[in-house]
């Protein structure tokens, strides 16, 4: 069990090269769509078959249950039941939790440039997240973070690629308080009657943090403060082709310094021991001159090992 009932599970196998595996309650259990990949989502009865109030239920699969092979499951708690969201111009169905900043938004394209869908926060996402679902499609990451103006640039998360710039993702506008604005590029984003999942993140004091550190290229990389000692980092760099989204947490590293990582672009086994970070008290310290430290802008998602005030993602 994780302690509560999550509405978003992110499964690796740590051990065998197979593709991650990704599940949400608005899409419902037993759908799947995987990080490194632009496929389709699948339905599958022997993955993950239910959400339970303290964890999930699943079958067989090498990707999330084989005998003998060790797994991490990293889960964030939404806001339950999805429900209708007619803040945008595309109705959406939302399952948010405000307090944590984290939503899960499920909409149909309409093909329209500037087109919106309503998130169900109460603040405008840092990090939000586009997948379509009926088709293959790439999966668009944005960040407010990204060159200005940010709304004009995106990232593939099943990509090592450096952040680019396309007005057809975004249609050069960041989040609002309540909705995110799509463009229509060619076959992929907002396509007329595609089904598409989307997931919206935003810093919360004491709980998580969307943000960016300028690295050194330096084996004493830079300390990056965050107010709260790190449960799970995703890290990516900006403009670095060949940089992969780096996924860490204090599971699979019970201790510093942490170096077992995984790739979301990447079906690989998990690897160890040619990155180094400490996760400390209010922050992390990179501690390699290695990928996570290129003397240039990372991007970064944390989420805190003992929330003040809110659930765990882990």
């Amino acid at each position: 069990g994780v302690g509560f009932e999550p509405n978003f599970t992110w499964i690796k196998n740590r051990d065998t090269a197979v593709s991650h595996a990704l599940f949400d309650s608005v899409r419902g259990a037993t759908k799947y769509l995987t990080s490194n990949s632009t496929v389709a989502e699948s339905t599958e009865s022997d993955m993950l078959t239910a959400f339970n109030s303290d964890g999930f239920s699943g079958g067989g699969s090498n990707q999330i249950n084989i005998a003998s092979d060790n797994y991490v499951a990293w889960n964030w708690k939404a806001g339950g039941t999805a429900v209708s969201n007619t803040d945008g111009s595309i109705t959406s169905s939302v399952s948010a939790n405000p307090t944590a900043g984290f939503s899960i938004i499920s909409f149909t394209g309409d093909g329209n440039a500037g087109a919106t869908v309503g998130h169900g926060l109460s603040q405008a996402p840092e990090m939000w997240i586009t997948k379509s679902r009926s088709a293959t499609g790439f999966w668009y990451v944005g960040n407010v973070n990204y060159s200005s103006p940010a709304g004009n640039y995106y990232q593939h998360l099943e990509l090592t690629a450096a952040q680019a710039s396309n007005t057809g993702v975004w249609n050069g506008t960041l989040p609002s308080s309540t909705v995110i604005t799509l463009g229509n590029l060619s076959s992929y984003q907002n396509v007329s009657s595609t089904t598409y999942i989307s997931y919206a993140f935003h810093s919360v004091e004491g709980y998580s943090k969307v943000g960016t550190y300028e690295g050194n290229a330096n084996a004493d990389g830079p300390f990056v403060y965050t107010g709260f000692k790190p449960a799970f980092v995703i890290i990516k760099g900006v403009d670095q082709a060949g940089s992969s989204w780096f996924l860490m947490d204090n599971k699979r590293d019970e201790y510093n310094v942490v170096d077992k990582e995984l790739f979301a672009d990447s079906n690989s086994a998990e690897g160890s021991g040619s990155r180094f970070v400490d996760f400390n008290s209010n922050g992390f310290k990179l501690r390699a001159n290695d990928a996570l430290n290129y003397a240039s802008t990372m991007i970064y998602y944390v989420v805190a090992e003992s929330p003040f005030k809110f659930s765990n993602a882990r």
